[in-house]
């Protein structure tokens, strides 16, 4: 059973901080101890998750790229087992991977382009000995001065030796045939260890820029007049609706959970409320039982994707599902907000377990009676089919269904998406 939210999570730049000061074993453990008790979760996963493998790259002992791919994809599996419920662990592990296989192939391409460039140079011509008699005598030669009797030895010297490199180059044996990534040569290894180092610094920057390359495309979404609900608004939901704040007019109904038992006393997103208030922009909350009542009068539904997979379909919030199936028979439209790197290339039938929580948020364990004769399940997750969303607003831009396998194609590996993350099955 999964607990209930954990407090005292420590912020992204003091995680950072906390593991590039250990050694990198320690860092590991550090990490799941961390995702095991839900301290690190949903987004800051992915950068987390980055900058571990970051470490595994630069910190870890390798030769050939297959020992650079079998200690990925180890520490991967390692982190996958911790959080099982965070698939997002999963794509960034993908991703490094694929981003060694094709640094490795870009090294292996240019060697072998630049033997075959060798090999294609013109054969040198044997010296002609034959002595024609009808010929004439050549003159007497006279010795030059010493200094050009030195530099021509000197010049001759050096252009025999450039003759003979090239000679042997040309004699190697040119197969004409891929070189297998564990038959790259040493000598190339750091510079694909800087190259793999560059490209995971990328997805480092992909994702920290995500959230603010999807507001930027709130104008388009969001027109004036129109009545948004979002359903338990995430950090990206929240950057979109104050994007589009600042230059729309509009009314949001935020759906918030409502425990019986929760007497906190707090407004829920007071914070979001009030910067979507100095824009004018009029908030309404609304409790997860009571979002029906209000469905007729909304126009659109923007949900925060937790996870993306390969046939459309969203891993959200609990109870985010009943707000896309509403306003589906109202055709009312969906709105998926995620970016790139929570497309997951996976099967969600194989994948959603049913996370549950913690039933003491609804029941008191203190009411003996009551947990006695109740079975009480706090659903933690849900999915959402792909035909209830109209629209997957990513980093790239507005995107339909039909478009996320071109997606998914550019950003992972064939032979990455089909292993298991899983202890037991490494290859």
């Amino acid at each position: 059973m999964a607990p209930s939210r954990t407090g005292h999570a420590p912020t992204m730049e003091k995680l950072v901080k906390s593991l590039k000061g250990q050694l990198l074993e320690a860092s590991i453990d550090s990490y799941i101890h961390l995702l095991k008790r839900r301290q690190v979760t949903g987004d800051d996963c992915a950068e987390a998750t980055a900058h571990i493998l970051r470490q595994v790259v630069a910190k870890s002992k390798w030769s050939d790229v297959d020992q650079l791919l079998n200690a990925v994809q180890s520490v991967g599996s390692r982190l996958v087992q911790a959080a099982p419920q965070e698939p997002v662990i999963g794509n960034i592990v993908r991703r490094v991977m694929g981003l060694i296989r094709d640094e490795a192939s870009e090294e292996r391409n240019a060697d072998e382009t630049m033997s075959e460039s060798i090999s294609e140079l013109p054969a040198l011509a044997p010296p002609t000995t034959a002595v024609h008699p009808a010929r004439p005598q050549p003159t007497p030669f006279r010795p030059p001065p010493l200094s050009s009797v030195t530099s021509f030895h000197v010049s001759r010297s050096k252009s025999m030796f450039n003759l003979l490199s090239v000679a042997d180059t040309m004699h190697s044996p040119q197969t004409g045939a891929s070189t297998p990534m564990s038959q790259a040569q040493p000598t190339s290894m750091n510079s694909l260890r800087s190259e793999v180092l560059d490209g995971i610094e990328e997805i480092m920057d992909e994702i920290s820029q995500a959230d603010d390359q999807i507001a930027s495309f709130a104008e388009i979404q969001i027109n004036p007049t129109d009545n948004v609900l979002a359903y338990l608004p995430s950090r990206t939901v929240e950057r979109f609706l104050i994007k589009a704040a600042a230059k729309r007019k509009y009314t949001v109904f935020l759906v918030s959970l409502d425990p019986p038992n929760t007497h906190s006393g707090e407004v829920p997103f007071a914070a979001l409320r009030k910067k979507l208030n100095s824009y004018g922009v009029k908030t309404i909350i609304l409790a997860s039982n009571g979002l029906m009542a209000y469905m007729s009068r909304v126009n659109k539904v923007v949900i925060g994707a937790k996870v993306v997979y390969q046939n459309g379909g969203l891993l959200v919030e609990s109870g985010a599902s009943v707000a896309a199936q509403a306003a589906h028979a109202l055709s009312r439209q969906v709105i998926a907000l995620g970016g790139v790197y929570k497309f997951c290339p996976e099967d969600p039938s194989d994948n959603i377990a049913g996370e549950k929580g913690a039933s003491s948020t609804y029941v008191s364990y203190s009411d003996g009676l009551k947990v006695d004769a109740l079975e009480v399940e706090n659903t933690v997750v849900d999915y959402v089919p792909p035909e209830l969303v109209d629209v997957y607003l990513t980093n790239l831009g507005p995107q339909t269904r039909h478009h996320l396998a071109t997606i998914m194609a550019d950003h992972y590996k064939p032979e990455d998406v089909g292993f298991s993350l899983h202890p037991g099955e490494l290859y």
